[in-house]
């Protein structure tokens, strides 16, 4: 790749700026005040008494006020909704933990940073995706055709992201450790400077980056995370928030407005890609790419899906990168299940 394409890839990275934190840092920011004791939900109020509610929703660049708005779901609440931009999932949990925020949506993997950091947060929905649009990429020229030709070789990654995961579920499955390669944690722009100058010998990434590696600079997919991490993503809510009557309330409707979007966005691709490109300011083949394999509809809050973060709460612990202990059915609360599968059947 010439060095102008570089440099374009690397103001778009930067632009996106979806850095992931590490875990040592949310650690360090939130409370260590147990929310592990599950408190009943308050009884719902009227929707005449939400029109004094301001529901502060934290976000990332082309997520969840991009996908409400595109499909109009936003429109017509009877209370208000602030976003805020966030850089990534970790600080979206340190915000909740503190009550800046009521609500946000993140990855598989900055809800367990803050089971490990006991935040003051509870897992409230869960969003399904097959995982993969999470790929480890190789260069054109490279001749690694399994993730064991990686043994000896430099990967970067996030720390802490779900491509962290990924990759420790890949050594696993391999019989590999994280001594048999070499981990290089950066974030998005550095790590896509780093593999494109060679750097690095692979980069462990997810959407839209894996796709926009993949049009503007013909990346290879050596493996993806499909069918071996979960690929889900999770709404977290502060507990503040939930222990709130009115505002308990506003949540309901916004996890239920959101579960809709997302299928309005599985039942319209090209529309929503379309929208989504535009959002982040991405090229529109990228943004079709990466949310035609990266859609992620509304699923039960189930007992599955709970053991299949606990799977991974407990790769991330072996490894040393949070400390063991917390369960993460502990931070999980189920109420407004019965509420997104009534929308859901509906939307279908």
């Amino acid at each position: 790749m010439s060095s102008s394409h570089r440099s374009h890839l690397a103001r778009v990275l930067a632009a996106l700026a979806v850095l992931t934190v590490g875990a040592a840092g949310l650690t360090a920011c939130v409370s260590r005040e147990s929310a592990s004791s599950s408190s009943e939900a308050p009884a719902l109020v009227s929707t005449d008494d939400l029109a004094a509610v301001t529901l502060d929703v934290g976000d990332q660049k082309g997520g969840t006020e991009a996908l409400l708005r595109a499909s109009g779901e936003l429109d017509g609440t009877p209370y208000d909704v602030a976003f805020s931009t966030f850089t990534s999932g970790p600080p979206q949990v340190e915000a909740a933990t503190a009550g800046q925020i009521d609500f946000a949506v993140t990855g598989n993997t900055p809800p367990l940073f803050g089971v490990a950091a006991n935040a003051r947060i509870k897992i409230v929905s869960a969003y399904a995706n097959d995982a993969s649009g999470d790929q480890i990429l190789v260069p054109p020229a490279s001749t690694a055709t399994t993730f064991a030709d990686l043994r000896g070789k430099k990967i970067a990654v996030g720390k802490g992201s779900s491509a962290h995961g990924h990759v420790l579920l890949q050594l696993q499955k391999a019989g590999l450790t994280e001594d048999d390669v070499e981990l290089v944690f950066l974030q998005p722009a550095d790590a896509s400077t780093a593999f494109a100058s060679g750097n690095v010998d692979a980069w462990a990434i997810w959407d839209p980056y894996t796709a926009i590696a993949q049009v503007q600079n013909g990346s290879k997919t050596l493996i993806t995370a499909e069918g071996t991490a979960n690929g889900y993503g999770f709404g977290i809510a502060s507990q503040q928030a939930l222990d709130d009557p009115a505002t308990n309330t506003a949540l309901q409707d916004f996890v239920v407005r959101l579960a809709k979007a997302s299928a309005w966005a599985d039942a319209n691709p090209a529309e929503w890609a379309g929208a989504y490109s535009a959002a982040v300011g991405i090229d529109p083949k990228a943004g079709e790419l990466a949310q035609g394999r990266s859609q992620r509809p509304a699923i039960a809050l189930d007992n599955s899906v709970i053991e299949s973060e606990q799977t991974l709460f407990d790769v991330f612990a072996d490894s040393g990168a949070i400390p063991a202990g917390n369960p993460v059915a502990d931070f999980v609360d189920t109420r407004y299940n019965d509420a997104i599968a009534d929308a859901t059947v509906a939307t279908n």
